[in-house]
Formats: C-alpha cells, structure tokens, sequence
C-alpha cells in the first residue's frame, strides 16, 4: 500500500511540473512571459488614466497586467462615468467583462437599443465572442474588469462612431 502512495504521490507531483512547464511554454509562445512570482495590486496603488482613443472621451482605464497593445493576455479595468456609452463594435479576441461596481449594460446587434441590453451590477460577468456586435453604457460611475487577449482592437459598426474619426 505505502508503495502505491509512494508511485501515485511521485506521478502525480511530475503532472503538475510538466503541466505547469506546458503552461508556460504557451504563455511565452503567445508573446506573454509567465510571472516568475506572484503579484499583487490594491486598490490604492491603481493609476487610472485617460482611456484609449479608441473609446469615447470620457472614461479612465487602468491596466492590471500584460499590455493590452501588445500579442498576449492582459487584464485592464475600465471607469466609466454616469451616462457613458460605446457605440456598437466589435473586437478580433473573445472579451471577458467583470462589473466591479456600478451598473453596466450591455446589448447585442449592430445598434445601440436601450431596451436590448443586459443590466449587470457589481459581481455581474458576461463574455463576449469575437466578432459580435456589442455596445456597452453606464448607470451610475461603473467599473469593469476586461481580460482579453491583445492587441486590443475596436472596430465600430459605423465608423462615424469611431472618436478616433472625429474631425479635429
């Protein structure tokens, strides 16, 4: 019996280094470097700056980890204000949405339509596939939490949408 133990023990503990090893190996592959150590973020410590230009004026993000501009995961939150909203889009990586606090909405269809969306409040999450069409406000000041995968790219439904058109 101790000698099973022993094979199970000694089997199992090599699963996980090769597992582990595997994991890192496709991390580094996709231009993401596996942390050597943890970490860890208060939220005191968080610098919230302008967001992209690709999103309405308006709203800060503050990114978390990885690089959202660069191939690899990455983790950034959004603030939004009362009242904010992104016109429909679409992304080439799936997005995963976390409401942290707040009231976020999101709908799906190629236009924005109030009474299509989705309420989600703080704890809310919702996923979202690559390609579809989505548009996104807010009730009350909201965070979300995204992780994607980068480069982060939006492509508006109509490009007119697009701040990044707006004549200067």
């Amino acid at each position: 019996m101790n000698k099973f133990v022993i094979v199970f023990s000694t089997v199992l503990t090599l699963s996980i280094f090769a597992i582990t090893a595997q994991e890192e190996e496709a991390s580094e592959k996709a231009g993401t470097p596996a942390p050597k150590s943890a970490s860890f973020v208060t939220p005191d410590q968080l610098h919230w700056g302008p967001a992209p230009a690709g999103l309405p004026a308006g709203a800060q993000m503050v990114v978390l980890d990885g690089n959202p501009e660069r191939k690899g995961s990455f983790t950034v939150r959004l603030r939004m204000p009362d009242g904010y909203k992104i016109p429909p889009h679409t992304h080439p990586t799936i997005e995963r949405v976390t409401v942290i606090s707040g009231t976020a909405h999101l709908g799906m269809g190629p236009k924005f339509d109030q009474a299509a969306g989705q309420v989600l409040s703080a704890g809310g999450f919702a996923v979202l596939p690559s390609g579809m069409q989505h548009f996104a406000w807010a009730t009350g000041e909201t965070i979300v939490q995204i992780h994607s995968h980068g480069p982060f790219k939006i492509t508006y439904v109509n490009p007119t949408d697009d701040p990044r058109n707006a004549k200067q």
